[in-house]
């Protein structure tokens, strides 16, 4: 099984004025050797794969930027240990790497559902995840899913409005990913950056991972958010996903979603958006930078909402998930005035700041954001020191953040679970 390198670089970022980020970065020296010495290992070890040329620069363009105190040299070994066990097989047997692809992919097409298969090495339909998407008919009333092998898609993805009832179905968020690595400053802005840009209402995801792994940028940098997948259709949901990043990882941008077993990674603002959704048995890590004991600094917040007025009908609901990793962080600021977030039974590490919470320094706003808990749990979750204008929610109050209710889930969703 391809395992995915999980970039765990600590950031700090500045902010452009189309996202709520703003934050500098800060960068200390990194030790040559080991990025000179991790480099060779991956050259050795991958350089007979065409597939992966273009990621021996992107890798080292990493390696340039990486902290070696938080650098994954398990996980890279773990890479490196499959593709020399795959070209061992491969001087053993003289047989197509088609010849174990599985023989039933894609099923038939049924009236109701069509099977696209999106293979790299060409043993299927498509070997880009674009292509397959292009391929299906505008508008079908069909559900159609896209397979999608193992393997690390380095392509930027969209999925127009006018291709609803998509499903992508990976192999495993350690096993498949699309990946890309455009910013705010090399895409006309952060909403444009996303490796993955979802448009079309009714879209799917299991099994697979999102990533955005652009360079990381020197301090003062302007526009170097890099968001991994933009969710703009309403009635999205994802199962057993992974979402990798630093700055602006996952953009909820609008729309009625939904989150189960996910993992999500980033630094500052790395769930963001006006989306109504709903976050249920997640893993958020914060990849922050370390903060020494008793330093009064917070680097990073993991939810940025931009509810902008009364009138909308949007928020966070967060249920049994945990938040932890590095840093000082927030569980969420007030991008726009009438932010809601809500966490409830979820575990919280000791890099929770005491407050909590920030009104995007802005007082005007405690009146009108809504930022709750309930009945979370660990270090982080202790309230006594809690922002005034965060509220502790009883029963009744938590009640309309509990469950997929918040989400209208019994008109689209419950077919699906």
């Amino acid at each position: 099984m391809l395992s995915i390198l999980v970039l765990q670089e600590a950031i700090q970022y500045k902010d452009i004025s189309s996202s709520p980020s703003s934050y500098n970065l800060n960068f200390s020296k990194q030790n040559m050797n080991l990025k000179l010495i991790c480099f060779s290992l991956f050259i050795a070890a991958l350089a007979s794969n065409q597939y992966f040329l273009t990621l021996h620069v992107l890798f080292f363009e990493y390696l340039n930027n990486f902290n070696p105190k938080t650098f994954s040299l398990p996980l890279i070994s773990t890479l490196i240990s499959h593709h020399h066990h795959h070209h061992d097989d491969e001087k053993k047997k003289i047989k197509s790497i088609c010849d174990y692809f599985p023989p039933d992919i894609p099923p038939p097409d049924t009236n109701t559902t069509s099977f696209i298969c999106v293979d790299s090495n060409g043993c299927c339909n498509f070997t880009t995840v674009q292509a397959a998407v292009d391929a299906v008919g505008v508008l079908s009333p069909k559900r159609t899913i896209i397979w999608i092998n193992n393997g690390i898609y380095f392509e930027k993805v969209m999925v127009p409005k006018t291709k609803p009832n998509i499903t992508f179905q990976g192999q495993g968020f350690t096993s498949t990913a699309i990946m890309w690595n455009d910013t705010a400053n090399s895409s006309h802005g952060t909403f444009f950056s996303g490796s993955v840009q979802v448009f079309a209402a009714n879209f799917i995801a299991k099994n697979l991972s999102f990533m955005n792994v652009a360079p990381m940028p020197a301090p003062g940098d302007v526009g170097a958010q890099a968001v991994a997948i933009r969710v703009a259709g309403d009635q999205s949901a994802f199962w057993g996903c992974g979402f990798f990043g630093a700055q602006d990882t996952l953009h909820d941008d609008r729309g009625r979603h939904y989150f189960k077993d996910c993992y999500i990674q980033g630094s500052i603002d790395f769930i963001f958006g006006n989306g109504k959704s709903f976050y249920e048995n997640c893993r958020i890590t914060s990849i922050a930078n370390p903060v020494p004991l008793g330093a009064r600094v917070i680097n990073g917040a993991v939810t940025a909402h931009g509810r902008a007025s009364k009138d909308e009908n949007s928020g966070f609901a967060f249920v049994n998930c945990s938040v932890g990793g590095t840093g000082r962080i927030w569980l969420g600021r007030a991008w726009r005035p009438f932010s809601t977030v809500v966490f409830s039974l979820t575990t919280m590490s000791d890099i929770i700041a005491p407050e909590g919470w920030n009104d995007f320094n802005d007082p005007t706003r405690d009146q009108s954001i809504f930022y709750g808990e309930y009945n979370c749990s660990g270090p982080g979750a202790n309230m006594t020191l809690r922002a005034p204008y965060v509220q502790r929610l009883n029963d009744t109050q938590a009640s309309t953040f509990l469950n997929v209710s918040f989400i209208d889930a019994d008109q689209w969703l419950q077919p699906y679970m």
